[in-house]
């Protein structure tokens, strides 16, 4: 990925909400642009005020922001910013959304209950959104929710770099789905660095009682590396961790492209047997997870930057992952 020279996009803008500054700044730096110059703030009462103080009539803009914790703050941000250029004129406006969330709840699970992942789609569109750009998608069905383009990025390539920059020189390590439904993206993984893939069938025989995990697949001796999309409470990979160390792995670690962590989950990924859970920017780090010693965060600005830079010139954003 060569980086952009200064001035490639003189009709390019980005705006950046408040839910990850870093990255934005991070993409800005990136592409040689500079951030649009605009207040995202909060009247007494908490409600979201945006103004834009540059002209974006017949701009294409890009505005960066994650929906993660708090999610309705954020995810009310990305509404409002979106209205606002809308009502400004701007010809195109892409929803940078590294974090999508929401998306958990993409389907009715019981009687009566949201399919609310769809409900955050309609709201983007009619808020005034041309297209989005996101980031491993807990499930691909929620393309389809949209009316409007949408690019769905995987952090494959960022992971597949670091892992080989950290497991060079001797027999790769084992690739681990942590459950039945994570397969797919494991297998995947495994085929870009040519190696194994074991999975998980974690089962719950009856309520109250803890979770019976068996491993499908041989790992004694093995580095062991779970994959999954979303870290938040931690428990499955700490327990997969558990069940992986003592089937005799020689190590575990964890590569999650979204790390929510809410609650006590980087204090349990602490105590637990995992040497490091690697996780993307794509969700602003807490104090929590900048201060455990086995939690570390890789950069996806250089992967969100070329995306953002094809959209831009109508060039192909598939190609990145060929």
């Amino acid at each position: 990925m060569g980086r952009v020279p200064t001035g490639v996009f003189n009709s390019m803008k980005l705006l950046a909400g408040n839910a990850n500054r870093p990255l934005a700044e991070a993409i800005a730096a990136y592409l040689h642009v500079e951030l649009t110059n605009a207040s995202v703030k909060r009247f007494s009462d908490m409600e979201v005020f945006v103004e834009i103080h540059e002209n974006v009539r017949g701009e294409d803009v890009f505005v960066i922001q994650p929906t993660s914790y708090p999610a309705n703050d954020n995810l009310m941000e990305l509404l409002v910013t979106l209205d606002a250029l809308r009502r400004a004129s701007a010809d195109r406006v892409t929803a940078v959304i590294p974090y999508f969330g929401y998306a958990r709840q993409d389907r009715k699970t019981a009687p009566r209950t949201p399919i609310t992942a769809k409900l955050v789609a309609n709201l983007i569109h009619q808020a005034g959104a041309s297209r989005v750009l996101t980031l491993d998608l807990h499930s691909g069905q929620i393309q389809g929710f949209f009316d409007i383009p949408l690019d769905n990025l995987f952090g494959q390539p960022v992971f597949v770099e670091d892992i080989k920059s950290r497991y060079d020189g001797y027999s790769g390590p084992m690739i681990i789905s942590p459950d039945v439904g994570g397969v797919v993206r494991a297998r995947a993984l495994a085929k870009r660095l040519n190696t194994e893939l074991a999975i998980i069938d974690k089962r719950r025989e009856r309520a109250g009682v803890s979770e019976v995990m068996n491993i499908i697949g041989d790992v004694k001796g093995r580095d062991c590396i779970l994959v999954d999309d979303i870290v938040d409470s931690a428990g499955t990979l700490c327990n997969a961790s558990v069940a992986l160390m003592n089937a005799g792995a020689k190590s575990v670690s964890a590569y999650v492209t979204h790390g929510v962590l809410s609650g006590g989950a980087v204090g349990r990924v602490s105590a637990s047997p995992m040497t490091e859970l690697v996780i993307t920017d794509s969700i602003q780090a807490t104090e929590a997870v900048r201060l455990a010693d086995n939690v570390r965060q890789i950069s996806i600005a250089p992967l969100m930057a070329e995306a953002v830079k094809r959209i831009s010139s109508e060039s192909s954003v598939s190609s990145l992952f060929d």
